[in-house]
């Protein structure tokens, strides 16, 4: 990868993580760059995800900072390396804004997702018509029919990766303005039942009587990203965009309310039972 593509999602989390080392241990930029023999700039752009780190460079960095653990660095070892990875979404050009690709990457590097939305049925479970409904509301027809493209793109993570798990949490009045068509919520809501049957995937109804927090929350997805440790970051969903929150104090808030969320809706099974009451009541 071109240093000029950078920073990208994963050169931040990379450079981020070797920032936390540094400062953890005293050291001062200007000690790094002394020990690995170049300019203070270098230092910066690496721990800012402007830049990648040779692989050399690394070793004596993680040494430097007597990291022992050998799942850790061979995990930070991976990171450094992913960061050059071309992924399928990079050659969608201008029609992927820098945000959609941020998440998309957060998405493909993760071993758990677990999202609650309010609105919309989640992505990975939708079908193509619902998908194609909820862009025409926003797009012109070619710009939605590349985003479908791209959404049903993104579902093969669920039969690519076996250490790929989705959890979800659905609002029930998001299962009753599926569409007028008939065929449509009939589709979605079956299909709903397939993917509730996978090993790797949790489907959760939240009723309208359930006890939640009393605060209102935005959509949003906790990534567990895949590594040693596995680290925890949380996406914002809102009208232009998402916000990533990182810092641990952030993440365990939503992380809470996740919990809370998931206590308060219906138990998988009794999800299914909802969806099928649902289907047969509505006559779909």
């Amino acid at each position: 990868m071109d240093q000029r593509d950078m920073p990208t999602m994963r050169s931040r989390r990379l450079g981020n993580e070797l920032k936390r080392l540094r400062q953890e241990r005293g050291y001062k930029v200007g000690d790094i760059a002394d020990k690995l023999q170049c300019g203070q700039p270098k230092i910066s752009q690496i721990e800012n995800g402007k830049r990648g780190i040779r692989p050399l460079d690394l070793t004596v960095l993680l040494d430097f900072y007597e990291i022992d653990d050998v799942a850790y660095v061979a995990s930070i070892r991976r990171l450094a390396k992913e960061i050059h990875k071309v992924d399928w979404w990079s050659s969608q050009g201008p029609l992927l804004h820098d945000t959609l690709r941020d998440y998309l990457t957060l998405e493909a590097d993760s071993e758990l997702v677990r999202e609650y939305d309010p609105a919309v049925i989640p992505g990975l479970l939708q079908t193509e018509a619902y998908m194609r409904k909820v862009f025409e509301a926003r797009h012109p027809a070619e710009k939605a029919a590349r985003l479908v493209e791209t959404r049903m793109k993104r579902k093969e993570l669920l039969d690519a990766h076996l250490d790929f798990t989705l959890r979800t949490i659905i609002d029930v009045p998001v299962l009753h303005r599926i569409s007028r068509s008939r065929s449509v919520v009939r589709e979605q809501l079956e299909y709903l039942l397939e993917m509730g049957d996978r090993s790797n995937v949790n489907i959760q109804i939240l009723p309208l009587d359930a006890a939640t927090p009393a605060e209102q929350y935005p959509p949003f997805t906790l990534f567990s990203l895949r590594g040693e440790p596995s680290i925890d970051v949380t996406w914002l969903e809102h009208a232009t965009g998402g916000t990533l929150l990182e810092q641990r104090a952030d993440v365990q808030v939503y992380t809470r309310v996740w919990d809370e969320f998931t206590a308060a809706a219906l138990s998988p099974s009794a999800s299914e039972k909802y969806l099928r009451d649902l289907i047969k009541d509505s006559g779909s």
